[in-house]
């Protein structure tokens, strides 16, 4: 199973043999495509081969591009995930009105909980019963927007009354780059299982490519706030990327068991877009924290070709 985060922050060249990513700098480094998961390239003064990419796509392998400022900007995306694809596609495009409202609730609930027991970790209990309060009112398709709300209450306790969401600041700034790292996991499952992004559940933007990704990756957007409000960058530079990248290989626990974050990603995709297929929100397998859980990593990352390897 794949399970390697690859970050390229300097001018190589990538290509491909005999099934192993090949990194060509003064020296030449291998790894076998087996194991990744993720190939990040930071650097604008990378070279790809064309046969590296095809291959990289086919073996479901998200790769992002980050622009001359180190920050992600696109990413590659196959057109057939699976082999019965356009069935899969069909099939998303008769999910019921109901089926969808009732999914979007779970989700919505979910992640003003998860917001909740972040705020009650961070000494804001407070803010945290109001978000309780939040939570029980989310009716089906939140269409009170209790989401909207409870975030504004949210950021405020965690990040301080002054926090805007949506400025130009460090937090800011580590927020969106994590969210970004975040949405491309749950995009590459998305495809991996037969979909496409553009058909959300809720997000119904025309200009959006990942509907559907902003709307399964809510639960999971608490795990990005704790370790940005771990950091507390002022400016985001080379090194909270990397530790932000490291959050893919925290653990979290599904049905019990251990998995790593990406694992954990790929098992809640698949269980809500079975949730939507068969109308029942009970079928979404949610994450949780381990009962013994270590403080999340912050270790700053060696550059160049550098794979993030679960401890």
């Amino acid at each position: 199973m794949s399970w390697r985060t690859v970050v390229i922050t300097s001018r190589c060249k990538l290509d491909l043999s005999m099934g192993y990513l090949e990194v060509r700098t003064e020296e030449t480094k291998k790894i076998h495509l087996s194991e990744i998961h993720t190939l990040i390239v930071e650097s604008t003064a990378v070279s790809l081969t064309a046969g590296l990419l095809c291959e990289l796509a086919n073996r479901k392998i998200k790769v992002i591009f980050c622009d001359e400022r180190r920050n992600p900007q696109t990413e590659l995306t196959p057109y057939n995930g699976t082999v019965d694809t356009p069935a899969k596609i069909r099939q998303q495009m008769r999910w019921t009105v109901s089926a969808k409202e009732q999914v979007w609730q779970r989700i919505v609930v979910e992640k003003i909980r998860n917001q909740q027991k972040l705020l009650i970790k961070t000494g804001n209990g407070a803010c945290a019963e109001r978000l309780g309060g939040y939570a029980e009112q989310v009716s089906y398709g939140d269409i009170t927007n209790r989401e909207g709300a409870a975030a504004r209450l949210y950021f405020s306790g965690l990040f301080g009354g002054d926090f805007y969401r949506g400025g130009s600041d460090g937090l800011n700034a580590a927020l969106n780059y994590g969210y970004t790292i975040l949405l491309s996991c749950f995009n590459r499952e998305i495809v991996a299982a037969g979909y496409i992004t553009q058909l959300g559940i809720f997000h119904d933007n025309m200009f959006n490519a990942f509907n559907l990704g902003c709307d399964l990756m809510e639960p999971f957007r608490p795990l990005v706030d704790e370790l940005v409000y771990a950091l507390r960058p002022e400016q985001l530079e080379k090194e909270e990327k990397h530790k932000l990248i490291g959050l893919m290989n925290h653990q979290v626990l599904v049905d019990g068991n251990r998995h790593y974050l990406t694992t954990a990603i790929r098992l809640y995709t698949r269980s809500v877009l079975e949730a939507l297929n068969q109308g029942d929100p009970s079928e979404i397998r949610f994450w949780t924290e381990p009962p013994n859980k270590k403080k999340l990593k912050t270790e700053a990352v060696t550059p160049t070709a550098q794979e993030e390897k679960p401890t």
